[in-house]
């Protein structure tokens, strides 16, 4: 039976950004909805055949990157060097304890990496031991001299943009590196460039158009704009929940923990904002709702925290490749105050359900002491949910 090959990924990461204007390190600015980060990283975490998944950041950057990158399986963070060619070499210094037999080397400001292009350069590293991802050159090129006059025309048919991830491997283009920073070589604008200085051969194999780098503010303003075309399938969804008043000392509202004269009568910790919250998700999506997925019935619910159920909920919106635009909750009740906890509440919410804070809403209204809630015998709450969903046919 033939062994298998071990595949690990370098995230390079260390970069400043500078080009890409004010807003901090571009690989933590946000793009449709998500970090930079997160989205070069997720596919490679998540890829089947790649084992090991290395970082290399700037050691500044730590806090951003652990925020931004929670959940997603990595090695613990390189720090990188003053340029490219030093942050890849540290990676794969790092990577030694693991003995890949093949690396993947991959520029975090490329956050539309694919898994079918991730697969190509793990067989394209197999077969030739040095391959990149490039595309074709669709518009004339022009060499100039110094003085900005056209020098020459080059075969387009001949040009190709090098994409990343760059495949190789391991002990090959570690050993290169080596010798490059034994003979003080630290101009190589990628890792083709080094490996050919070393006399390998670099084969090429088919990359992806949509897997171009963010450099600019434009490229961010160009491919927001692409993120929302392909996401326009607007939904709403609403939500509804209530729960009596027992015995207790506290509510649960919104995931804060509220001091109360009483508490609630629930199977769950019966938080009636986050409950409304996840049946506008689910509605939103046409998925049923929070007591088919979390059945009463069910014992092992029985107390459980609701924020549980939002992470659900928000996960469900994800797996359809969708992204909520916006959550509102309005708690009814005359006791306890909701005013001075709202915006408490608010950022419970976000972090909950990994939203900004901005497109959280928490309101409270009481009903003039008409009816259940006006006697004060329990809590009601609504909710509205709006997410975008890709186009389906």
């Amino acid at each position: 039976m033939v062994k298998s090959e071990r595949t690990a990924a370098i995230l390079v990461a260390a970069g400043r950004g500078l080009r890409a204007g004010s807003g901090g390190p571009k690989q933590y600015r946000v793009v449709g909805g998500q970090t930079v980060i997160f989205r070069a990283m997720q596919p490679f975490c998540t890829h089947p055949q790649v084992s090991v998944v290395q970082p290399v950041l700037h050691p500044e950057d730590a806090a951003m990157f652990n925020t931004a990158c929670a959940g997603l399986r990595h090695q613990p963070p390189a720090n990188g060097g003053a340029t490219r060619q030093a942050s890849v070499h540290a990676g794969l210094e790092a990577l030694v304890g693991e003995k890949p037999d093949i690396v993947l080397i991959h520029d975090a400001a490329r956050p539309f990496v694919s898994e079918g292009l991730i697969s190509r350069a793990i067989d394209a590293a197999s077969r030739t031991g040095a391959a990149i991802p490039t595309v074709a050159v669709t518009d004339t090129i022009k060499l100039v001299d110094a003085d900005g006059n056209v020098a020459d025309t080059p075969e387009r048919a001949r040009l190709r943009i090098a994409q990343t991830p760059q495949a190789f491997r391991y002990d090959v283009i570690l050993e290169a590196h080596r010798r490059a920073a034994r003979d003080g070589r630290s101009d190589f604008t990628d890792d083709a460039a080094l490996a050919e200085w070393t006399g390998l051969t670099v084969a090429t194999f088919e990359g992806d158009a949509l897997n171009m780098k963010l450099t600019t503010p434009e490229d961010f303003v160009r491919e927001e704009a692409r993120l929302a075309s392909l996401l326009g399938d607007i939904r709403t969804g609403t939500g509804y929940d209530v729960h009596a008043f027992g015995e207790g000392d506290h509510v649960m509202i919104c995931g804060v923990r509220v001091p109360h004269a009483k508490g609630f009568l629930a199977h769950s910790d019966g938080d009636v904002g986050l409950h409304a919250l996840v049946d506008a998700i689910l509605g939103a999506l046409a998925d049923g709702d929070i007591g088919s997925h979390f059945p009463p019935s069910d014992a092992k619910w029985k107390g459980a925290s609701s924020d549980q159920f939002l992470k659900y909920a928000v996960e469900r919106v994800a797996t359809r490749g969708g992204r909520i635009a916006n959550l509102e909750v309005t708690l009814i009740c005359e006791r306890p105050k909701i005013g001075p906890l709202r915006d408490t509440m608010r950022a419970r919410i976000a972090e909950i359900s990994g939203l900004d804070i901005s497109r959280i809403a928490v309101k409270a209204t009481t009903s003039e002491r008409l009816g259940f809630t006006g006697r004060e015998e329990g809590i009601a709450a609504t909710a509205s949910a709006t997410i975008r969903l890709p186009w389906s046919v």
